[in-house]
């Protein structure tokens, strides 16, 4: 068996020959150094196997922790994954309740607007009345109305009537008005029955007089202004007039 380094063994021509062959205690050296080289080199094959063993269990030890964390690392990920698919869902569900607050918020806005653009105009109703009352001129006496029939309206105007009883009594009314040569008809506000109307006369008409003679219905007038009016629906007439 061939080993690492110098052969320690005699070469069979080195042996010195003898009357009866080589000298015994030459070949038996020979031979003792073979088997102590044998023997070494048996020792450092045993040793190499044992080291190959332990790397062989080294390494098998650590492709057992490498699966081990990649099991881990995929679990990790999977779980990943399931908290941001519920963090969309979370979101999305957030993002639709933000909506309906945003739209409630919105038509509570609304409404808040139009109570207090009632109220404001209640309270000057009744501030004009008060003052009509202590003045003697916001509602016009009997002897008074034929002056305020009379009176010459021109420019933009503001005109507030009611009750109405729906909403074709206001389109007459708008027609009516429009058949006195006022332009830029427009209803800003419908609310509770009674509408405000804005509109301009291009020369002085007696607007009032007009309207009474062309309205649908009767009205009383309850404020004359020179850019403001209030009519109220003679509520006492006959159903089938007001609806004409």
């Amino acid at each position: 068996m061939a080993s690492e380094g110098t052969s320690t063994v005699p070469r069979m021509g080195s042996f010195k020959r003898a009357l009866f062959g080589y000298r015994r205690e030459e070949v038996d050296a020979a031979m003792s150094a073979r088997d102590a080289a044998i023997e070494a080199v048996e020792h450092h094959a045993s040793a190499a196997d044992a080291e190959l063993a332990s790397l062989s269990g080294m390494v098998i030890e650590r492709e057992r922790e490498i699966r081990g964390l990649s099991e881990r690392l995929s679990e990790a990920n999977e779980r990943h994954e399931r908290s941001i698919t519920s963090l969309q869902a979370v979101s999305e569900r957030l993002e639709e309740i933000q909506e309906q607050a945003r739209g409630q918020a919105t038509r509570i806005r609304m409404k808040a607007l139009r109570e207090a653009v009632e109220v404001s105009r209640r309270t000057q109703d009744l501030a004009a009345a008060h003052d009509g009352t202590m003045n003697g001129a916001a509602e016009p006496s009997l002897n008074g109305a034929e002056a305020a029939l009379g009176q010459l309206f021109v420019g933009l105007i503001k005109l507030e009537i009611g009750p109405l009883g729906d909403f074709s009594q206001l389109v007459g009314f708008e027609d009516a008005v429009g058949r006195l040569g006022a332009s830029e008809i427009s209803v800003e506000r419908f609310s509770e029955g009674r509408a405000t109307l804005s509109m301009r006369l291009d020369e002085p008409v007696e607007l009032l007089r007009e309207l009474e003679e062309s309205a649908p219905f009767d009205f009383n007038i309850r404020r004359t202004a020179d850019d403001n009016l209030i009519l109220d629906v003679d509520e006492d007439q006959d159903p089938e007039q007001r609806a004409a």
